[in-house]
């Protein structure tokens, strides 16, 4: 009898596990539902179903029909990237995952990335990330690269509850992902790739707001470096929604120059002027903005 009840209870555990581990194999929660095994792209030139390759409680991945199976490298470190950047920035809606549909581009079809964030009805609500690439045998450079910076997009555009980057006006594309791939790199284990990305902002030179203007050596490192590495840069968007004008949760207008370096200057807690004026020049322009910054956000506060 006592054989029987022991062999019963490990029946029971034994099933009981299966479906603890069959409901969380692709939530992190009992309220969240599996990802659908297939998705119908529906943007800009894509129009593909994708399929469902994997799924934890931070990403879900669809490939399409040219990414060789083999490819699984992505999976766990876009799942530490993820999970970094929940830890780092907070929560993006309500869905903990990162969606990644990942292509192999053939014929030139279907090449390059960009994000959506739950904010936007074209990706299904999703906060995802769409690359193609020729060859994602490997994890370096673009291929680890692309997917980390398109991540970035979505920290930039949807962080702290609120639509929109009102800074994409004055740093374009790219700039703010020098810092931020740099810093998730570095806190997933790829040191030797963000050490990559160090050595070769080093020699980056972009044509605005000046020439010859190296905005990661001259202002998004320092301030990095000098001002609580990412708690710096996560402060700086938490100051943004506080504060900048929005409507309906989405910022309703770009930063000027002045109010740039305010909003910095708050985030790091000290005037950031002087860096500035290494970085990027100052003119007068520049300090009548400062000043009315300061009056018109005088919450934002460093010494």
């Amino acid at each position: 009898m006592k054989f029987i009840k022991y062999a019963s209870l490990l029946v029971v555990f034994f099933f009981t596990h299966i479906l603890i581990s069959s409901a969380t194999q692709f939530s992190s929660g009992d309220t969240l539902k599996s990802p659908a095994k297939n998705w119908k792209e529906h943007w800009f030139e894509h129009d593909l179903i994708v399929s469902r390759t994997y799924a934890d409680a931070n990403v879900v991945f669809y490939y399409d029909d040219n990414m060789y199976p083999s490819v699984t490298w992505p999976y766990k470190t876009m799942s530490a990237v993820w999970a970094y950047v929940k830890k780092t920035y907070g929560a993006f809606g309500t869905d903990p995952r990162l969606y990644v549909v990942l292509h192999r581009v053939v014929n030139n079809k279907l090449g390059g990335g960009h994000p959506a964030s739950y904010f936007d009805a074209s990706h299904d609500h999703h906060n995802t990330i769409d690359c193609g690439l020729d060859d994602w045998t490997g994890s370096e450079g673009q291929q680890i690269g692309m997917p980390v910076h398109e991540v970035g997009h979505i920290v930039s555009g949807a962080s702290h509850g609120v639509k929109g980057s009102p800074s994409d006006a004055l740093w374009g594309d790219s700039k703010f992902m020098e810092i931020f791939n740099y810093d998730v790199l570095k806190h997933i284990g790829r040191e030797d790739e963000a050490g990559r990305v160090y050595k070769q902002m080093q020699t980056q030179y972009d044509d605005f707001p000046r020439p010859r203007s190296q905005w990661f050596k001259n202002w998004f490192y320092p301030i990095y470096h000098n001002y609580g590495e990412a708690a710096v840069l996560n402060k700086y968007f938490g100051l943004l929604a506080d504060y900048f004008p929005q409507k309906n949760k989405e910022y309703t207008r770009d930063l000027n120059w002045g109010e740039f370096i305010h909003f910095w200057s708050g985030a790091a807690g000290v005037n950031l002027k002087t860096q500035a004026s290494v970085a990027f020049g100052w003119s007068d322009e520049w300090e009548a903005q400062f000043i009315k910054a300061q009056h018109d956000f005088p919450q934002v506060k460093y010494k």
